[in-house]
């Protein structure tokens, strides 16, 4: 691969995490999950993707989420907090809050319209974009930060881009049945192990992959126990409250088309320097891992943990319902160097070539009506 070369502190900071992997494998009879695999290379405290001090977001990081191309994005979400606050509570939470930029923008655009929040709660894992957050959010007294989710909430919740990160078990099929890909240390690097799926995996598969025994030979595909898990945690804490709501933003499919036939290495992806790759092992903890969502897995874990779906449906639907198009109305259309930029990046958030059909929203919840104009672009059918 021709990808950029790493400084020499970002490499020995990736030589160290290497050796911590290989340690753990090495304590664990020669091979980990490829979830704790991920997990390390992501989280590992101060060495992982997400808890170093590398930059993530942005031209100087890795990518770029839909709150760093566009301010509108983070004033149509504040239009569908406005609607939900007064069946709820005054309160946001979000996951995973990048750079602070999305936090930012809702919190202005309720101001400006009126609306009063009393608490804006973040969940963020990385000591470095916490940082970053704290800095961007110091004139916004209401919001704090959690280690935790709390044991039950009214208002409303947003993650951008969180279940993508989440660490997932790799699988294969065989003509005989399904092996699970662990991960090992072969000539001096790391390589998928094959083993004999458990039987926690082998139900997880019946579960979450229609016709799984149709998949072709050599057919690899993810697993999201970890994500099912944390949609279950989340599940319970809005179950607790008295009414709320929950809208996940991320890149997927429903099972029926995460699952294709021609699918056959799966879907996990790498990020560096805005290089996109299918490498897990590339300098681990100085690039993101990520994969597609299952969002039917998603919401049958909300649902089994008693909470109900209240819609689902593509980025494109959901921004042009909640009214991103009269949002950038507001910019002068004879004001070119405004308008344009703020007309290009609404293009890329909508467009189906782009993001608009590519990203979806699933939002679960209690106690609450999303607006008419959301409910109109639903597609929890499905699901």
């Amino acid at each position: 691969m021709s990808l950029p070369v790493p400084s020499s502190d970002a490499l020995a900071a990736s030589h160290a995490l290497q050796h911590l992997i290989a340690a753990e494998i090495e304590s664990n009879a020669g091979a980990i999950s490829f979830a704790r695999y991920m997990e390390l290379a992501l989280y590992a405290p101060g060495l992982g993707y997400y808890s170093g001090g590398s930059a993530k977001l942005g031209k100087d990081g890795d990518f770029t989420t839909a709150p760093e191309l566009s301010p509108l994005f983070g004033a149509a979400l504040a239009q569908v907090a406005a609607a939900i606050i007064p069946q709820s509570a005054p309160n946001i939470l979000e996951f995973g809050a990048g750079t602070g930029k999305l936090a930012f923008d809702i919190l202005t655009e309720l101001a400006t319209a009126g609306v009063t929040v009393d608490k804006y709660y973040i969940v963020e894992l990385s000591g470095e974009l916490r940082g970053r957050q704290q800095e961007k959010l110091r004139d916004f007294p209401q919001v704090a930060w959690l280690d935790a989710l709390p044991a039950s909430f009214d208002g409303v919740i947003f993650g951008n881009e969180v279940l993508d990160a989440m660490p997932v078990q790799l699988a294969i099929k065989h003509p005989d049945g399904w092996q699970e890909l662990q991960v090992t240390v072969r000539e001096g690097g790391f390589q998928y192990l094959e083993v004999p799926a458990s039987a926690e995996l082998l139900a997880q598969i019946a579960r979450q992959i229609p016709g799984h025994d149709l998949l072709p030979a050599g057919y690899v595909t993810e697993l999201h126990g970890v994500a099912c898990g944390f949609m279950a945690t989340l599940a319970r804490m809005l179950d607790q409250g008295k009414a709320n709501a929950a809208f996940l933003f991320d890149y997927g499919f429903p099972a029926h088309e995460f699952y294709f036939e021609q699918r056959v290495t799966g879907t996990l992806m790498c990020h560096y320097r805005h290089h996109a790759h299918p490498d897990p092992f590339y300098y681990p903890g100085l690039q993101d891992i990520t994969a597609h969502v299952d969002f039917t897995a998603m919401a049958l874990a909300a649902q089994d943990a008693g909470i109900g779906v209240l819609g689902y449906l593509n980025q494109s639907g959901f921004l042009l319902g909640a009214g991103i198009g009269e949002l950038l109305l507001r910019t002068d259309l004879a004001d070119a160097a405004a308008y344009l930029p703020q007309s290009r990046a609404l293009q890329k958030l909508v467009s189906p070539a782009e993001m608009g059909e590519l990203f979806k929203v699933l939002a679960v919840g209690k106690g609450v009506e999303l607006p008419e104009n959301i409910i109109l672009q639903d597609r929890s059918h499905r699901l």
